[in-house]
């Protein structure tokens, strides 16, 4: 049996540990393409212990590498990742929404598909866990954490931006784990006078404050432009946390989720004929046919 594993879109805490689980399993008969579909497309195919799985097992990353693809959208890009995912008996693939399209593509051309979410956003539908989420919530609370202090001693502001794409799941969870005095979710949050009214109480009582914005919303410089305008005797900084999500070793947590799909994806490779999506919902894993 010849196995191929990839990574697509954004890397996540817990990639490799998937990847390490599946090479114990299958060893000299997994595969990995470079780059995600990137790899695939160009046939940029090695043996998986190239990369030296077990190194990196516990680390945050993918050590096969990932990419955003755009020329797996085309027909002549599908085409030639389909005639090489041909050659192996399953493919495994990490990723988030997009990837998962992308899954379901390959699957309607006969090949043997196994989906696992992996996105720090945790927006995959139908989906209550993605690898990356539990790590990328806490990387936010340590650098806030780590952070404040110092704005405290000078009653400063800091508005910390989070990532999520478009889903606001990980800057509510953090707010829910360690509250902000204000946050902006969504572009309808962005009241300008009625945060910069927070920021002047806080500073007036000799306290710091917190204010949590999400990504691709709104410049974090606009934000703090406007509310200088406004509260122009207070400092406001300005921290995005961006890739320490993404890059900080995976949690404890993390890792029995990644071990746990890993688990799933192997009894679907050595088990069924059908493509399958692996799936964490209602406290369980579960497969959904692609």
């Amino acid at each position: 049996m010849r196995i191929l594993i990839l990574t697509s879109g954004g890397d996540a805490p817990g990639m490799n540990t998937v990847l390490s689980t599946l090479f114990v399993k299958y060893r000299t008969n997994l595969y990995s393409a470079r780059a995600g579909f990137r790899g695939l497309i160009n046939n940029d195919i090695t043996k998986i212990s190239d990369f030296k799985p077990l190194h990196s097992s516990k680390e945050a990353g993918s050590c096969i590498k990932s990419s955003r693809c755009e020329a797996f959208k085309t027909e002549e890009g599908f085409k030639r990742g389909v005639a090489n995912a041909k050659r192996f008996d399953a493919v495994v693939v990490l990723g988030g929404n997009g990837t998962y399209e992308g899954c379901k593509r390959l699957a309607r051309e006969g090949i043997k598909v196994v989906y696992i979410p992996a996105t720090i956003d945790n927006d995959v539908p139908g989906c209550d866990y993605s690898l990356g989420y539990h790590t990328a919530v806490h990387a936010c609370e340590d650098t806030i954490n780590n952070i404040m202090p110092s704005m405290e001693a000078f009653d400063r502001c800091c508005i910390f931006e989070i990532m999520g794409r478009e889903c606001p799941r990980i800057v509510k969870c953090v707010n829910y784990i360690r509250p902000a005095d204000y946050v902006i979710s969504s572009k309808k949050d962005i009241k300008y006078k009625q945060i910069a009214e927070i920021i002047k109480n806080k500073h007036d009582l000799g306290q710091g404050s917190a204010i949590y914005l999400r990504e691709n919303i709104v410049k974090m410089q606009t934000i703090i432009k406007n509310l200088n305008k406004i509260e122009p005797d207070i400092e406001i900084k300005g921290v995005k946390i961006g890739y320490v999500q993404r890059g900080s070793k995976p949690t404890d947590v993390e890792l029995d989720y990644a071990k746990g799909f890993a688990k799933q994806a192997i009894d679907a490779i050595n088990k069924g004929k059908q493509s399958v999506a692996i799936l964490y919902a209602q406290n369980k894993f579960i497969r959904k046919e692609l």
